[in-house]
């Protein structure tokens, strides 16, 4: 799934699977959720990359840029009849200050137009949840340490 740029500053390139790439986008998770995942285990380094760079093979990754620079990451593709929404960090100089909210909103109508409902997790203690159910998602589920949401699909005309 291609994410389309959100006018009029926002792009959404694809990362490749260069070493470059992946450091980056386990640099910007380190930095948005590591002060979340320090606070229940402390931060092992190692663990932490093989993880990550487990979900960097298994996923799409695309960068978040603002003009040139590299604000962020997210993971966004259809499997089956959902479209899972993931590994969504910003740099903490970023956070609380729009763009989140606008990429949400942005994945949630190309979701809307395919007439799919959005699934997604995240820590239990991470606040990032009330964004979330500001977007209409809802929890389904949960596991030992994160809450399980959707978002039901929503068709043109509602």
């Amino acid at each position: 799934m291609q994410l389309l740029p959100l006018a009029p500053d926002l792009s959404f390139p694809p990362l490749g699977r260069s070493p470059d790439d992946l450091l980056f986008s386990f640099r910007v998770k380190q930095a948005a959720i590591g002060p979340y995942v320090t606070q229940k285990w402390g931060w092992d380094e190692d663990y932490q990359f093989a993880v990550h760079q487990r979900h960097f093979e298994e996923k799409p990754f695309f960068a978040i840029e603002r003009g040139r620079a590299r604000i962020g990451t997210i993971s966004v593709q259809q499997i089956g009849h959902h479209i899972r929404f993931g590994e969504f960090y910003i740099l903490p100089s970023d956070q609380r200050a729009g763009p989140g909210t606008r990429i949400l909103a942005h994945c949630l109508d190309a979701a809307d137009s395919l007439s799919l409902p959005v699934q997604l997790e995240y820590l239990k203690w991470n606040p990032v949840g009330s964004l979330y159910k500001r977007h209409g998602f809802v929890v389904t589920g949960e596991t030992e340490i994160h809450w399980l949401m959707e978002r039901p699909a929503h068709g043109f005309g509602y």
